[in-house]
């Protein structure tokens, strides 16, 4: 049946927030976790759910993902990370669109982003969405280390039911996230050619911050929206600064 669908939930040591978003997927005719070799109880969760599970080795998200999605046994593939979780308003949404037949081979789904258990309404979260709908045999990620889109022609319809998004649980959950995204993001804008300096590190903080807090009202979120703020302000230090460093590595050392 050319509407039948695969649940892809890619995983690595994610044991405190698998099982629900797991249960939130179950409806679909397959739910397939493909994990990079957790050493908590991911693996022992998702087998319980009854989800198939294969582990292949990390490379980086959109390699992982690209080698997951041929290995789907539906021809739609409906991807969720393991802090997401699928709607029931969102997921009869789904069920109506493959029921009736696709006109397009991606959906855009908007994201509800949550911020230590707050809904963030306003910074820039609000208007979060990821292509996550998708014909199996058309849809790839683009190569990069981080932050990669699916990489699909043309315009593509957005949904109109969000998934729950809990990417910020604690200060020591996200701070290992952070330093990974870092990490990647200062090695792909190496890898582009590009370098840091004096600007990068000193201004473009600080221009997240305004952008966040004043432009795209973070203050409506309260102290949360402040907090956020200041930690978008801070990531995009620690990624310009980790450019620097790769800059010193090289011999290379930007003067702007």
């Amino acid at each position: 049946m050319s509407g039948k669908l695969t649940a892809l939930v890619p995983t690595f040591n994610e044991e405190e927030v698998i099982r629900d978003c797991l249960e939130s997927v179950r409806w679909a005719d397959e739910v397939f976790v493909v994990d990079s070799f957790s050493h908590d109880q991911t693996v022992t969760i998702a087998r319980e759910i009854g989800a198939r599970v294969v582990q292949h080795e990390y490379v980086n998200s959109a390699a992982q993902k690209n080698w997951a999605i041929p290995q789907a046994c539906h021809p739609w593939v409906l991807l969720v990370d393991a802090d997401e979780r699928v709607t029931p308003e969102l997921r009869d949404e789904i069920r109506g669109l493959l029921a009736q037949g696709p006109s397009y081979d991606g959906y855009w789904i908007r994201r509800s982003n949550h911020f230590m258990k707050r809904r963030m309404e306003h910074g820039g979260w609000e208007t979060d969405k990821v292509i996550r709908l998708f014909r199996r045999d058309c849809a790839r990620y683009e190569d990069r280390e981080v932050h990669a889109e699916i990489n699909l022609p043309g315009r593509l319809p957005v949904l109109e039911h969000p998934l729950l998004h809990f990417s910020f649980r604690s200060f020591s959950q996200y701070w290992k996230k952070m330093q990974l995204y870092s990490d990647w993001s200062a090695s792909q804008m190496w890898k582009e050619g590009k370098r840091a300096g004096w600007i990068s590190i000193g201004l473009r903080p600080v221009q997240r911050f305004l952008k966040m807090y004043l432009v795209r009202r973070g203050f409506l979120d309260g102290l949360h929206g402040l907090v956020l703020s200041m930690l978008g302000a801070f990531t995009v230090f620690l990624k310009y600064a980790k450019l620097w460093e790769l800059g010193l590595r090289h011999g290379r050392e930007s003067e702007l």
